[in-house]
Order: structure tokens, then sequence, then C-alpha cells
């Protein structure tokens, strides 16, 4: 008797799929679906609240390569649009091309952000959007000179006037500005958001065990959690390398030595190569760094980075799920740079 003719096979084999593909498999992920549901508005802070005019400014600003020292760095050269708002490399290319010691990080959702940079040492985008217009590595533009330099364009009296009217062109101004327009860079609905809307069909059955193991077996909501997909936390994963992240900022607390924020997985898909350096070039690289547990021991270390005994079949349905966070968004409109 074949195979196919066992009556106990055939028994056996129609119990498994049933177990693949009953309502109870189906909706494994179902519990956590409430913990990822999408905002439903961008907040603004009371200090800077949101208008068209601000928007259109600091989006202005944020493409103009006349905010570095050489007139060819703008903040989308690092954080360009085609690139899920990142640049692509390893490590990022500052004043006159010389690598910087890290992977240029998203601006994207980085309005629901709390800490900013890899290593949190600003607390909020009007602080941090200046910081590296002024770095001598990175635009290497003294703001006093950038005050002077864009105070010359009629066009930017015009629209510094529109936004801000009673404040005029200064510090406060063009930080403000800048921070608006990056509060407006928002991921799209991306399939996975569909389906924790109740579209059983945005994403496949591989991705939805991707999803179960993502909050269970693989611990990554440990720290990829919400729907950006970050606790906005710093941990040391085990990487290779001398980077402190924010323990140079924090020297004293063991846990935060080799510490880099948790990045958002939004369009992650889109941003390789991976980790604060660079260092994995695929999101399969990614996934078998966890798997293994990271490369290095020691006393900082996160105790979620441990081996995790993934197989092929599940590490595959990772990111599987992963490719489901990335939405296809509108492109960003440039505006003609003011004279």
């Amino acid at each position: 008797m074949s195979f196919a003719e066992s009556p106990n096979r055939i028994l056996y084999f129609c119990s498994m799929v049933f177990l693949l593909v009953s309502p109870n498999a189906l909706k494994a992920g179902a519990k956590y679906k409430d913990l990822y549901k999408r905002p439903t508005q961008i907040p603004y802070p009371a200090s800077n609240t949101y208008s068209d005019a601000r928007m259109i400014l600091g989006r202005t600003l944020f493409f103009d390569p006349r905010l570095s020292g050489s007139n060819w760095i703008s903040c989308a050269t690092c954080h360009n649009p085609a690139f899920s708002w990142g640049d692509g490399l390893a490590k990022g290319i500052g004043h006159g091309m010389k690598e910087l010691n890290r992977r240029t990080p998203t601006i994207l959702n980085l309005a629901w952000g709390e800490l900013m940079f890899w290593d949190g040492r600003t607390e909020s985008l009007e602080e941090q959007a200046l910081g590296p217009v002024a770095s001598t590595g990175e635009m290497n533009l003294p703001i006093d000179q950038l005050l002077a330099k864009i105070s010359k364009f009629e066009g930017y009296q015009v629209l510094f006037k529109g936004a801000y009217p009673e404040e005029g062109i200064t510090k406060d101004t063009v930080s403000k500005a800048i921070a608006t327009f990056e509060r407006s860079v928002v991921s799209g609905k991306a399939p996975f958001d569909r389906w924790i809307e109740g579209d059983e069909t945005a994403i496949s059955e591989k991705a939805k065990h991707g999803f179960t193991l993502f909050n269970e077996k693989a611990l990554c909501s440990q720290c990829h959690s919400g729907w950006r997909f970050t606790d906005e936390g710093f941990y040391d994963i085990g990487l290779v390398g001398d980077d402190k992240g924010r323990g140079k900022i924090l020297p004293d607390i063991e846990t935060l030595q080799y510490a880099f924020k948790t990045p958002t997985l939004r369009n992650v898909d889109h941003r390789a190569p991976y980790m604060h350096n660079g260092s994995e070039a695929s999101l399969k690289k990614v996934v078998d760094f966890y798997n293994k547990g990271g490369d290095v021991s020691r006393g900082s270390k996160s105790e979620h980075i441990k081996a995790l005994m993934l197989s092929d079949e599940e590490k595959n349905a990772l990111i599987a799920f992963l490719k489901t966070l990335t939405s296809n968004d509108a492109a960003t409109p440039v505006t003609m740079l003011p004279r």
C-alpha cells in the first residue's frame, strides 16, 4: 500500500494540515495585534505647533546644501528619502568626504521619539536639528555663519516671516522649522497595518508565523515594541567594537556601556546595511547575528541577547514578517531653493 493509500498516514497528514491552517493557528498572533496599532495623529509640542508654512520652511532648509560649510552637504544628503531617510552606507560621509564613526540613522517616525541620535545625546528634534550642521566632522557650518548666510536671501526672509512672523531668522526658528518638517516624515500604512486592521489577506501565512516568532521565541519585541517597533531604549547587543555609545555619556551605568538606541523597524528592508556600525549587510545577516546571541559577551550585554535556536524555516518566516512593515510612501516634494 502506498503512502497515499494508507488510512493512518492520511489521517496523520490531514491532522498536520489542520494544525497549520486551523483558525486557532491562523490567529496565533492575534493577542499581540493591539500592541501595534498606529496612532491617528502626529504629536507636535506646544512650543512649536504645526503649520504648513513651518513645514515648508523646514523642508526647504532640510534639502538646502548651503546649510554646510562646503555648500554641497544638506540634511537630505545623509537622510535621503530614497533610502528610507538614511543613506545606504555602512557609515555616514561628512565634511571633506571623511567617513564618520556610525551609520546614519533614519529620521522616519521621529515625531514620537524621545532621545535622539544613536547615543541619545539630545532630548528633542529641535535640539537635534542643528547638531550635524555645526559639527566640524559633518556639515561644518558654525551656527552664526549659517544665520548670516541664509539671512541674505530674500526668499528665506519671506519663508521665515510666514512661519515665525514675530521671531525672525534665529537659531531657534531654524531648528524649530527643521524639526517640524522631520515630524512630518511618517511611514504610511504597510501590509502589516492592513492585517492589524482586519484584512487577513494583507500578509502571508509565513509572515503571520514570523509575527508570532517576533513576539515570542525570537524575543524581538523585548526591544522592538509598539507601532514603530522601538522601545526607545539603549542596549548592548554584543557587537564587536570600541564604541561605547550611550556609555560614553553615562560611564557609571554598566548596562549602558556599548549600548545604542533601538532603531525602528518600519521600512527596514530599505535600510541596509544594519546596526549602528553598518556591520550586517542584510536582514538575513541580522537575524543570524541575533540567533547566535551576538558576537561578544561582556557584563553590559543585554539579557535578551542569547542563542535563540531558530530553524532556517523560522528565520525565513521572521524575515517575511519584517518585510510586511514596508509602506509604499508618496514621494517627498522638493521646493525651489530661495534666492
